[in-house]
């Protein structure tokens, strides 16, 4: 029956094939999502691998990942893959290509159209939830990398967006995401306030881990400590500001934690002082390592930033030889901490940072970075890593000793930056750095492109109502490439914004 049913399809969808006998049928349809469709592919036999290319003509132009996991149907198998990355209100052709054990098959073209963009209700209370977004290329005879621009923003209502390098809304999840990033299996993770999640293409979501769980592992296995409830305008959520997805599919979560002092220097009486945790949670959701902040580090010093929001940590990194850095911007210092996959004491190895561990070559208390976001592992050579850190620059300590800030204090200012780290001989060296001339005070990211570019972003530079990209050259005078301004207003900007090469693991889109 099945064969008769497939026969008769194929009448309507024949592809093309290099044997006489390819019973494939591709059929695309609607999901919940207006800028994803999904294409199925139906065959007697499971075996086969396919993917799919898609454009807004016949030479397509973007292609999905390669797909080879099938569920059981009726008579045979069905295979479906989410096609994304268009955009909205666009009709696009589609087609796939199979790879099987009976010979390679094309299908015929396919036309989808997307859906609109969700729209927001007139009012200053309620906002569109999409900022809008212009992008220019300041130096002529520069290209971009190719890619397309994860954005992580602090709209009201969708706040995981991707547009392409023009500026164009191609994916989006509706919600909160501080952050949102790309998983290896093509699906993203989201922090939300208490929950993490993994989302497929079509935001559906696939693996939830809560707040609860969590607390619940930690009691249960004896922690001696506990995630709290939102702290309001001490601290915010639980679960903040990074997430890092392990190769062995475990997560390491950031979460703030509270612990009561009295009189603290500065601060007589008792104090809830707000500290960080780093939680790492199975598959099956139960937490299996943690560290405290509180157990492993000295709550005497707050140097800049004061209490009660002591460490405000705000980027995991996990390191090549299986342990971890962390980004603490209230101490404007990286931490790396002994994790060894899960087995480590939890003990800081090292400080990197203004009055930290590491001695920093030919520079002074002005070239460290302060209250820094987002280290990125450029690469490592044995001892020696190549780090490039988002330098915000507040409360920076000049070559004078003089602290900037508000006048008459000297003026802060921020940096892109890439330092040379020796930990065998606990040295750095500031390798490069470029100063775009005005001062972001929260925020940003940083990382590097396959062009050998810089990009990184400015959650809310001093000369710019909203959030700006910039992806520079990295050459001793570097040059503006390529650059994405995002409206400011009603609490808009961008946590984080870096390029990714597409939003399929293992495939670059040229455009």
């Amino acid at each position: 029956m099945l064969c008769l049913i497939i026969g008769a399809l194929l009448l309507a969808s024949i592809g093309c094939a290099t044997s006489n006998y390819t019973p494939f049928v591709g059929a695309v349809v609607a999901t919940q999502h207006p800028l994803v469709a999904q294409y199925s592919i139906t065959h007697f036999n499971s075996g086969f691998s396919a993917w799919v290319e898609f454009g807004t003509d016949t030479n397509y132009g973007r292609q999905t990942s390669v797909v080879n996991d099938t569920v059981s149907i009726a008579g045979g198998v069905m295979m479906n893959i989410f096609v994304a990355g268009m955009l909205p209100q666009k009709t696009y052709h589609m087609r796939a290509h199979v790879d099987s054990p009976t010979g390679p098959w094309v299908d015929q073209d396919h036309t989808f159209t997307t859906g609109a963009l969700p729209a927001g209700t007139p009012g200053a209370s309620s906002p569109p939830p999409f900022p809008a977004i212009t992008v220019t290329q300041p130096t002529s005879g520069l290209t971009p990398a190719p890619g397309v621009e994860l954005l992580a923003l602090t709209s009201p209502t969708a706040q995981a967006v991707v547009v392409d390098l023009q500026g164009n809304v191609i994916w989006y999840c509706p919600g909160t995401a501080e952050p949102v990033k790309p998983m290896d299996n093509g699906h993203f993770i989201i922090v939300g306030p208490t929950d993490l999640q993994e989302v497929d293409l079509t935001c559906k979501v696939l693996r939830d881990v809560s707040l609860d769980q969590v607390n619940q592992s930690l009691q249960s296995q004896g922690y001696s400590f506990t995630v709290p409830p939102p702290l309001g305008l001490i601290g915010g959520n639980p679960f903040h500001h990074d997430v890092v997805v392990l190769p062995n599919g475990h997560w390491i979560a950031l979460c703030q934690i509270a612990k009561t002092f009295t009189d603290l220097a500065g601060y007589p009486g008792t104090t809830n002082v707000v500290g960080d945790a780093l939680i790492d949670i199975d598959p099956n959701g139960n937490v299996v390592w943690a560290w405290s902040s509180f157990e492993h580090l000295d709550v005497h010093r707050y140097p800049y930033f004061g209490l009660p929001d002591w460490t405000h940590s705000n980027a995991i990194v996990y390191t090549a030889d299986g342990n971890l850095l962390l980004s603490m911007r209230h101490q404007s210092w990286i931490l790396k901490i002994d994790y060894a996959n899960g087995t480590g004491s939890g003990n800081v190895l090292w400080t990197l940072g203004k009055d930290g561990d590491f001695t920093l070559l030919a520079g002074d208390s002005s070239q460290w970075f302060y209250a820094q976001h987002y280290p990125y592992i450029l690469s490592v050579d044995g001892s020696k890593t190549t780090l490039a850190v988002y330098d915000d620059g507040n409360f920076r300590i000049g070559s004078d000793g003089v602290t900037c800030g508000p006048p008459p204090a000297p003026p802060c200012y921020t940096r892109a930056t890439i330092f040379e780290v020796d930990e065998s001989n606990y040295l750095a060296t500031l390798a490069w750095q470029y100063l775009p001339g005005f001062f972001s005070f929260w925020g940003g990211s940083i990382n590097s492109l396959s062009n050998g570019d810089i990009e990184f972003d400015n959650s809310a530079p001093s000369n710019f109502a909203g959030s700006s990209i910039l992806e520079v050259t990295q050459t001793d005078s570097p040059q503006v490439v390529w650059e994405m301004d995002i409206a400011g207003g009603a609490g808009v900007g961008a946590y984080r914004g870096y390029r990714i090469p597409s939003l399929y693991p293992g495939v670059t889109w040229q455009k």
